[in-house]
């Protein structure tokens, strides 16, 4: 039950961040909950680096959304055409 509640959570993340970041980013329902999923886990990891977050506990779904989207910002950095 809980994996189902994190691909759920990590698709709303995503597609939350696919709506704030312009341009075009990666498609489809598995895209998006991946993208959601690993900014959740970026946004974890970044946020108990800094002592945001203690060890074990995790980004809530605003910290999940800002990951998201600045895995995305980096994404459409790595793929800009000049």
């Amino acid at each position: 039950m809980h994996l189902i509640w994190v691909v759920l959570i990590g698709f709303l993340a995503g597609l939350v961040a696919r709506i704030l970041t312009p341009g075009r980013g990666p498609g489809g329902f598995i895209l998006t909950a991946v993208l959601g999923i690993l900014g959740s886990v970026a946004a974890t990891f970044l946020g108990q680096a800094l002592g945001w977050y203690r060890p074990g506990q995790s980004a809530g779904f605003v910290g999940a959304v800002l990951g998201a989207v600045i895995l995305l910002a980096l994404y459409h950095l790595a793929t800009r055409r000049d």
